[in-house]
């Protein structure tokens, strides 16, 4: 299983948001640039980064998510306001390992599965669920879709990966109980990567066991160093090494 740390922009600063709320997000006095080399320094294989400010639509942080997406040294896996092909297009001309795509899936499912065609490897879909439905615009819209429904309208796409954001889990700060997210894994041909409910290492040594989770989000949890990055990039690699028998 991936770990991957995760990286949230707004007004060139990196944030978390408590309890979704972009205008309530807490600010991390750091260097993004010299964060993102460091986990790649601690051995991640990938990052996420998410744009708040291109989900309200604003270009604020373009310039520093191409220089993170440069520098990082490590492929970047990033989200936010993907809502045109333009967009999409764009950002991997930039040299963005992954793009993420929520909102855009909703209003026009046939260009994301055109777009994940011709980009191989490349496109992950975002499924954010609130009670039971599929949110998008940044978690500020209920669409009409059940995530069940909607990944498989997507069933025969080939998506590097599915993210599933348990946002019940990432909003109230409670215990995950990964039943959401394993429900899912279950059903997709496609891997799931969880998002929203990794809050120390043991929950992503009990996201390891679950068959066809092939990744996990791993954000505010380092910001907050609730989760040390090299331990769990150890934790998610040996969850599924072999034992010697005791002789």
């Amino acid at each position: 299983m991936r770990i991957y740390p995760t990286m949230e922009l707004q007004n060139g600063r990196c944030v978390t948001l408590d309890k979704g709320r972009l205008d309530e997000a807490m600010v991390w006095h750091v260097n993004p640039i010299e964060t993102a080399r460091s986990w790649s320094v601690a051995g991640a294989e990938w990052m996420q980064l998410t744009d708040f400010d291109a989900i309200e639509g604003r270009d604020t942080n373009s310039d520093l998510v191409e220089e993170i997406i440069r520098t990082a040294e490590m492929p970047v896996q990033l989200a936010g306001g993907m809502r045109t092909r333009e967009k999409v297009e764009h950002w991997i001309n930039k040299g963005a390992g992954r793009i993420v795509i929520g909102t855009l899936a909703a209003w026009d499912p046939s260009l994301v599965k055109e777009l994940a065609k011709l980009y191989p490897d490349q496109i992950v879909l975002a499924v954010d669920v609130w009670q039971g439905q599929v949110m998008t615009e940044g978690w500020r819209s209920q669409s009409a879709f059940t995530p069940e429904a909607f990944i498989e309208a997507f069933a025969d796409t080939p998506f590097a990966a599915i993210l599933v954001t348990d946002i019940d889990s990432d909003m109230e700060d409670v215990e995950a109980q990964l039943g959401l997210i394993s429900g899912l894994a279950e059903k997709s041909r496609t891997p799931i990567i969880a998002s929203g409910v990794v809050r120390s290492t043991d929950d992503i040594s009990r996201l390891a066991y679950i068959s066809n989770i092939s990744g996990a989000i791993v954000g505010r949890a380092l910001f907050r160093k609730t989760v040390d990055l090299s331990e769990a990039l150890n934790v998610a690699k040996s969850a599924h090494e072999p034992v010697a028998e005791f002789q």
